[in-house]
């Protein structure tokens, strides 16, 4: 599994890319903003791009602000022509550019807009995929890499079984989808001889909790990476999956165990990933316990 560092902060993707581990990058809009905060507003926006494309040894993805597929296009062969002199520019499209009533963006302009650039050779990160269906039909539409959000799909659920971030979870907390599936599927199967009616309580019951512990049929965010793995796997699609919005290094570690293609990781969870009590505790150990006649071996000329 290749890893790439999820942030448009200069520092930490150097540091990042100094431990030898990391593969690529990915920046986003709201990752340049915070890099331009911490900064108070103290960037060279082309120059710091530049500096993050020379820093990273592999793909950075960068994202298109329009929603509309001629302005993405047009966008896209804007940063890959500036940046692609510098290092290996990715063009971020979001899956579905549409932003709902009020807006007049119909929701395919990104498929149209990746299939515009996969025929110019333009290399396309299809982002914000949040179902298994958008990462079919971008891989159809000839994107590169598809980035499924898994730590948002696990928000979803949380949120729909009444969880607010902050409040009954934190952010960084792990989901673990199994014990509700497990209970889902099991009270659903074992009644599958005796089809449910509306005047049985109990199926009511586990109706409602079956409709709250799942976003159409996908149990959590590594299980959207799973289905999207099956599915390309089955066709022989050549998209890469870039498992996304990991929180936790247990995440991390789930989404390589099913093989997945590259796993973007945030600097405090690849920093997180590194660290265990009796890791610290052998260390402390074997340095207490170095003989002097060993420390001399270091010290001679």
């Amino acid at each position: 599994m290749r890893i790439f560092i999820d942030s448009a902060d200069l520092d930490e993707i150097r540091e990042a890319c100094s431990w030898g581990v990391v593969d690529g990058a990915t920046t986003n809009p709201s990752l340049i903003k915070a890099a331009v905060d911490r900064r108070k507003g103290q960037i060279a926006m082309k120059e710091y791009i530049q500096a993050i494309l020379r820093a990273v040894p592999g793909p950075v993805s960068l994202e298109v602000t329009a929603l509309r597929a001629d302005e993405m296009v047009a966008q896209a062969e804007r940063l890959h022509g500036m940046f692609s002199p510098h290092g290996q520019p990715v063009i971020k499209i979001p899956v579905n550019p549409h932003v709902g009533e009020s807006g007049d963006v119909p929701d395919y302009d990104g498929l149209r807009a990746i299939r515009r650039l996969s025929g110019e050779g333009i290399p396309t990160n299809a982002t914000l995929v949040m179902t298994p269906e958008q990462a079919l039909l971008a891989a159809k539409a000839g994107a590169t890499y598809a980035s499924p959000f898994a730590g948002r799909v696990d928000d979803l659920i949380r949120e729909r079984r009444g969880l607010r971030v902050g409040v009954g979870f934190q952010k960084g907390d792990y989901f673990d989808p199994h014990p509700i599936r497990r209970i889902v599927e099991g009270q659903l199967g074992a009644g599958a001889g005796a089809p449910p009616t509306p005047r049985l309580p109990q199926w009511n019951r586990i109706g409602e909790f079956a409709r709250g512990s799942h976003d159409n049929g996908v149990y959590g965010g590594v299980d959207l990476v799973r289905r999207i793995l099956r599915i390309y796997r089955n066709y022989g699609y050549g998209t890469q999956v870039i498992a996304a919005s990991m929180r936790n290094p247990r995440q991390v570690r789930e989404v390589a165990e099913l093989g997945v293609h590259v796993a973007t990781v945030p600097f405090p969870v690849l920093a997180e990933m590194l660290r265990h009590p009796k890791t610290e505790d052998g260390v402390r150990a074997f340095t207490a316990d170095t003989v002097p006649a060993y420390k001399e071996l270091f010290e001679q000329k």
